[in-house]
């Protein structure tokens, strides 16, 4: 998931200066510890990262380096478990170079034209292709003729810039959905709803339980836009919603201010003060059966002990109008790219091959169950309930987007969005003021 952009990020230069500075007097903290840290030569691949896996000091010699966002517990023992296994089979030395989530996602420009790894975990579609039209990263179409046979068209898509080249190899995808823990709603008899007035209903009922209905979170400010897209899909169908983050819509219809003032009379329903919570903080609710369920990602499972995984479950995010139903589901997709000019392009290519092969399948969903293989020849026997539930739900979706921001420009979502869905949160009633500052903000930035 994704951070805002620093103004760190701004002044060198990814976002557009007709975007103006909206949104960062409430970071202005971020600049002077960001900066002071030398983030983006921490981010350099001969920056020290933080992990050696196996491999050599530093990004020269024969080691492949591999820069990794993949921060929390879960994902780096799974990270450190993949770099083992294609140490070994791909007769490789690799430097993995963990940064924290945040830093790593609002600093990826800097990184990106300063020494960046050979390799780096990145997202499938829109922000993949926004960087390969920059020519920061390299054509990946000859590991493609290697690896394209374990996936599906709709994958080798995703992974496809605009110029028809792969630019991406993609490795895991988990959909977003309603979250809950199966004990608590067998000991509620509760039951999924499938429409919103179910859940409004739902809610209530649990309020009168002493449950937070809808555990939430948005200190980070990307887990809001999970809330965003469900209503977006689900009032105004897909199409409407993919042209609306590619900027083709504008703000100011009238079908956005009915998501926004739906998901206002959402707002009582859910946890208070989520801008100074963040989503694992939220989760705990969950875990803990304080709370009764939670829009998220199906990562929730990182929040679980192995004990408690089979006790999650998930229903997806109601219809609100007939007419549009709910056929569409928000999948991201997560997986890696190489740097523009690698300083080990040949083993480089030899880990994409392994991270695009069924062996990486495994090892990444057996240690972190939270995710679900993208690769399509990856064996699953070892799948829980949870990720075969997963893999179903999206096989069996009529539409699948990426997540807000994923699905649009990265400064649109970070400078303009996601302080905008903080600032609706924090002052749900003026939608009208809301729509006409990002519609004019939009208009700046995607017409630069």
């Amino acid at each position: 998931m994704n951070r805002p952009t620093t103004e760190a990020e701004y002044l060198a230069g990814l976002v557009p200066a007709s975007a103006g500075r909206h949104g960062f007097s409430r970071r202005s903290m971020l600049r002077g510890s960001l900066l002071a840290a030398g983030v983006p030569a921490l981010l350099a691949a001969c920056g020290g990262g933080n992990d050696a896996a196996g491999g050599g000091g530093g990004g020269g010699g024969g080691d492949v380096t591999l820069g990794s966002n993949f921060s929390d517990e879960v994902p780096v023992k799974t990270m450190k478990a993949m770099v083992a296994d294609a140490q070994t089979k791909q007769g490789i030395k690799i430097k993995l170079n963990t940064v924290d989530h945040t830093t790593f996602q609002n600093n990826i420009n800097n990184y990106l034209q300063g020494s960046p790894d050979d390799v780096f975990s990145w997202f499938a579609g829109y922000r993949m292709q926004f960087f390969a039209a920059q020519g920061l990263a390299s054509d990946l179409t000859d590991v493609w003729g290697t690896i394209g046979a374990n996936y599906t068209d709709a994958f080798k898509k995703a992974s496809t810039g605009e110029d028809g080249k792969q630019y991406f190899v993609p490795t895991t995808y988990g959909p977003w959905a309603v979250f809950y823990r199966k004990s608590l709603w067998a000991e509620k008899g509760y039951t999924a709803p499938e429409t919103l007035d179910e859940m409004v209903t739902l809610s209530k009922k649990m309020q009168t339980d002493g449950l937070v209905p809808l555990a939430f979170a948005d200190k980070e400010g990307w887990p809001a836009m999970g809330t965003f897209d469900q209503l977006n899909m689900r009032i105004n169908g897909y199409q409407f919603h993919v042209d609306l983050m590619a900027g083709k819509e504008a703000w100011t219809d009238q079908k956005v201010k009915t998501v926004f003032d739906t998901w206002k009379g959402l707002l009582q329903y859910s946890q208070p003060d989520s801008l100074g919570r963040t989503w694992q903080e939220a989760a705990t609710g969950v875990v803990n059966k304080t709370s009764g369920m939670m829009v998220i990602g199906s990562f929730i499972g990182q929040q679980f002990e192995d004990a408690d995984q089979e006790d999650i479950d998930f229903f997806n995010f109601p219809e609100v109008d007939s007419n549009v139903g709910a056929d569409a589901v928000e999948a991201p997709i997560d997986g890696f790219m190489m740097s523009k000019r690698p300083r080990n392009e040949a083993g480089a290519k030899k880990l994409l091959e392994y991270l695009g092969s069924p062996d990486d399948g495994v090892v990444q969903t057996t240690n972190d169950p939270s995710g679900i293989a993208a690769n399509t020849k990856s064996d699953q026997a070892h799948y829980t309930e949870l990720q075969k539930k997963c893999a179903d739900f999206v096989a069996n979706a009529k539409s699948i987007s990426q997540f807000m921001d994923r699905d649009t420009r990265p400064d649109f979502a970070s400078t303009v969005m996601i302080p905008s869905l903080q600032t609706f949160i924090s002052n749900p009633d003026d939608i009208d003021g809301l729509c006409t500052q990002i519609e004019n903000q939009k208009k700046s930035i995607f017409t630069s």
